[in-house]
């Protein structure tokens, strides 16, 4: 497996992003290793939230929660998915797969060492974080899902998706960066936008990036599928908290939060919110609701 590895300097003196980085070695699928990062903040010995990133995003995104969530004693743990971040970059698209992100990130896990956590998932931080969750729910006291999903192949995917998945795969260039702050609702400022082009020198850096959105399930045939279904029969007996914070400005994800409500016996009975004044980028247009929602269910599962 050929692999990038971005430079350091690329991420020297990103606005509000003082966090030294962590690194993990996971096994590749295909005899090697790749160095995953992750960045942390909040006390060591206090509850632990996993903050999941999505599609095309790194740990950057939750600049805005981690101090807010360490101020309330709490913990966050942010890893950058494979090919993205600080974390190794495989160079040819086909090195990607759904079960690979899995399984990056269950061996990221599981190296850790975290017993017990709560899980925040946007965007694929939700398809992928959702299988973890699957494997070991034991693991996990709680759950909040904000504009994601675990496709199984069984809808018709919005208009608004398959244009997105159109894009990645036919659009001469792909400005990480502009595609992020196109999703917020209020345009970000130069710098952060450059934060988030910083993992990605050039397009060589971007096939992780690229592919992702065509590994979104999106029929029945799709090889991701069977396992999907599994961790449905999992989360359908998950009676841990799980609340729904989906935002009220994202095409894409709009009514995700059903699935959930009606087939996860945790979502019963949980304080549900709709995020007004965001788009799909919740993290950057309403990050304190999202620390408001994580607080109190910390609080209430501690």
């Amino acid at each position: 497996m050929d692999v990038l590895r971005t430079p350091d300097h690329r991420f020297s003196g990103l606005p509000d992003w003082p966090y030294e980085p962590h690194y993990t070695e996971v096994p590749d699928g295909d005899g090697g290793t790749l160095r995953v990062h992750h960045a942390e903040d909040g006390p060591a010995d206090g509850p632990t939230v996993l903050l999941l990133h999505g599609e095309p995003t790194w740990g950057y995104l939750y600049r805005k929660m981690m101090p807010a969530l360490a101020e309330e004693g709490i913990r966050s743990l942010v890893p950058d998915q494979v090919g993205f971040g600080r974390s190794d970059k495989p160079a040819d698209r086909g090195d990607y797969s759904y079960q690979r992100h899995v399984d990056w990130m269950q061996g990221w896990l599981d190296a850790t060492g975290t017993e017990r956590l709560f899980f925040f998932g946007q965007d694929w931080g939700g398809l992928i974080g959702l299988r973890l969750v699957a494997t070991d729910p034991e693991r996990f006291a709680g759950l909040v899902v904000s504009n994601t999903g675990l496709p199984d192949g069984s809808g018709k995917p919005n208009d608004a998706f398959m244009a997105w998945q159109r894009f990645s795969q036919t659009a001469e260039e792909f400005p990480i960066g502009r595609i992020i702050t196109g999703g917020c609702l209020s345009e970000l400022p130069p710098d952060v936008i450059d934060a988030y082009d910083a993992p990605f020198p050039d397009d060589t850096f971007k096939e992780g990036a690229r592919i992702w959105p065509t590994l979104v399930p999106t029929s029945a045939d799709d090889p991701a599928v069977p396992s999907n279904l599994a961790a449905w029969e999992v989360l359908s007996a998950y009676d841990r908290p799980v609340v729904c914070a989906f935002s009220d400005q994202d095409p894409v994800s709009r009514g995700g939060d059903r699935a959930f409500r009606l087939r996860v016996p945790g979502a019963a009975d949980q304080p549900h919110t709709t995020v007004e004044g965001a788009g799909h980028f919740v993290q950057e247009d309403q990050p304190g609701e999202l620390v408001r929602i994580l607080v109190d269910l910390v609080g209430r599962a501690s």
